[in-house]
């Protein structure tokens, strides 16, 4: 089972918030998950992106790949 740190979708038509979630790499994109390391919520200004960073270092230790919009999330949090 591959892990992926990626984003879920939510909210209403044309408002987005999304949860930053682990999920398995075959699960559908608001499918099942396994756990909620963090949020994003791109209507604010700035962007709000909160992140759980115990939670999210134990499940990249445990060998989940964030995708490359989480990766750049983190980037611009932690700079």
């Amino acid at each position: 089972m591959a892990l992926k740190i990626r984003l879920a979708r939510l909210g209403a038509k044309k408002k987005p918030f999304y949860r930053i979630v682990v999920a398995d790499s075959a699960a559908k994109r608001d499918g099942r998950f396994l756990d909620v390391v963090g949020i994003y919520d791109p209507n604010q200004n700035p962007a709000k992106v909160q992140i759980k960073k115990e939670l999210l270092e134990d499940w990249a230790a445990k060998g989940a790949k964030p995708t490359d919009t989480v990766r750049s999330l983190l980037k611009k949090q932690s700079a």
